[in-house]
C-alpha cells in the first residue's frame, strides 16, 4: 500500500504532465521575494490573456519535465518555480511574462515549450517581440489582397484614361459649349 505522500506527489506530477501535453504553450518562471499582491496581479493579467499559473515544488517539476522528455528545461529550475500554460496566443503570454520580468528584477523566464519544442530564454524574448496574432493575420490578409487591389486599380486606370481621352477629344472639337 502506498503512503499518502507518495500518492500526493504522483498526482502532482501527473497534473503537470497533463497540462504540458494539453497546452500548446508552457513557460517556466522562477521568482523570489514577490509579494502576494504582485503574484495576484500577474495571475489576473495572464488569466485575461488566456493562461493559467501553477506553482510547483522544484523536485516535482523536474520529475514531470524529465518524464515529458524536456530535460534541458528541467535543469534550469531554480528558486521558486511556476508554470504558465496556455492554449491561447503564446506571443501575447510571452509579452506579459517578459514585461513582468523586466519590472520585477527577482523574476526570470527560464524558458518554455511551444508545440512540443523547447524554448530558451532568448526564444521567449524573441517570441514576445512578435506582433499579436490579430496583427499578423491582418498583415497576411493585406499581402493576399495587394495583387488583386493593384489589378483592379489597373483596370480602372484604363477606363479612366479612355474617358479622359474622349473628354479631351470632345473639348477639342468644340463639344460642351
Amino acid at each position: 500500500m502506498k503512503r499518502v505522500g507518495v500518492i500526493y506527489r504522483e498526482g502532482f506530477v501527473k497534473n503537470i504532465k497533463e497540462h504540458i501535453s494539453e497546452n500548446k504553450g508552457v513557460f517556466l518562471l522562477s521568482y523570489t521575494k514577490l509579494s502576494s499582491p504582485q503574484i495576484s496581479d500577474l495571475r489576473k493579467d495572464l488569466r485575461k490573456a488566456g493562461a493559467d499559473v501553477f506553482v510547483s515544488k522544484n523536485a516535482l517539476a523536474r520529475i514531470a519535465l524529465k518524464e515529458v522528455e524536456q530535460e534541458p528545461l528541467a535543469e534550469k529550475i531554480s528558486g521558486q518555480t511556476a508554470f504558465v500554460w496556455t492554449a491561447a496566443d503564446s506571443a501575447a503570454i510571452s509579452k506579459i511574462l517578459v514585461k513582468f520580468a523586466k519590472d520585477m528584477k527577482s523574476v526570470a523566464v527560464q524558458g518554455g515549450i511551444l508545440d512540443g519544442k523547447l524554448l530558451t530564454e532568448g526564444d521567449v524574448q524573441r517570441l514576445s517581440e512578435l506582433p499579436s496574432r490579430e496583427v499578423l493575420l491582418s498583415q497576411l490578409l493585406g499581402t493576399i489582397q495587394a495583387p488583386l487591389t493593384r489589378f483592379a486599380g489597373a483596370l480602372n486606370a484604363k477606363s479612366r484614361d479612355l474617358l479622359s481621352i474622349l473628354k479631351q477629344l470632345g473639348e477639342k472639337k468644340g463639344g460642351n459649349q
